[in-house]
């Protein structure tokens, strides 16, 4: 995982007021696995990623360090519907 991502991810929750033992317990892993996300040393799982840009109210590309907006695309309608 990059530096960024990383980096937003102990803000967001530090921001938050929540520990890693609490976001750990919502993506439903080990205190020492999210804190390795936070570290940088693993890479964040997919799911885990959009579990927390939904939790947050931030969009993916914003954890990831592609832009600097927190703002959230817009939902949109399944085209299999």
């Amino acid at each position: 995982m990059n530096y960024i991502a990383a980096e937003r991810l102990r803000a967001l929750r530090e921001d938050n007021d929540y520990t890693q033992r609490e976001i750990a317990a919502l993506l439903k892993c080990s205190q020492v696995s999210y804190s390795h996300y936070e570290i940088g040393r693993r890479d964040i799982p997919l799911e885990h990623l959009v579990t927390l840009s939904e939790f947050y109210g931030v969009s993916v590309d914003y954890i990831l360090g592609v832009t600097d907006s927190k703002q959230r695309y817009p939902e949109t309608s399944n085209p299999k519907d």
